[in-house]
């Protein structure tokens, strides 16, 4: 019982620390239009490497919360309910299914890169089709205009962050779980 709790006590420090990373990196961006390229998506990703599906929901959500309180933690600096529930906040919230299901293929694949990698790029277009509909509804433009917008300039940028994600989240993720500072999912 003890040792479930000091396991419980270390993933939700775990949550918390990846909530800080996201505060940290989410401003870092370049703006290349109305969606800027950010390093929040490398947060996530990394996330669901090592927290998995519930408590990476959990670590990203409190980011979002914090966004929307007011912390500047979206790209750019950018703070406030009004970016959230903006023309490109559905790419935000969309990290919350990019996170859900990346952590669930890294859990059930226990790991196994090429499976991992392959949820995580399912999360990253899941929260691509999120934030497209999203930007599409708020900002009354055609399919083709916010792909070419929102999408298609991401793509590469988005694939060598979550393939860095997948290297580095692969190597963290057995070496806390050797440590004991993280466990399975």
């Amino acid at each position: 019982m003890m040792r479930e709790k000091k396991q419980d006590v270390s993933t939700l420090t775990a949550a918390a620390l990846m909530a800080a990373v996201l505060c940290v990196l989410g401003p870092l961006s370049v703006p290349i239009g109305p969606v800027p390229i950010a390093m929040a998506n490398f947060a996530v990703s990394l996330a669901a490497w090592l927290l998995g599906p519930r408590w990476g929901v959990l670590s990203v959500a409190a980011y979002l919360l914090l966004g929307a309180a007011g912390m500047p933690v979206f790209a750019g600096y950018a703070a406030g309910a009004a970016v959230l529930f903006g023309p490109t906040g559905g790419y935000l919230i969309g990290y919350l299914a990019q996170v859900l299901i990346g952590g669930w293929a890294v859990e059930r694949s226990e790991g196994r890169p090429f499976w991992s990698g392959l949820g995580l790029a399912a999360g990253v277009a899941v929260s691509y089709a999120f934030g497209t509909a999203w930007f599409i509804v708020q900002m009354g433009c055609t399919l083709s205009y916010a792909l070419a917008v929102c999408v298609v300039p991401f793509i590469p940028f988005d694939a060598a962050k979550a393939a860095l994600a997948s290297g580095l989240g692969s190597v963290l993720r057995r070496t806390l779980l050797r440590a004991g500072l993280l466990r399975r999912h």
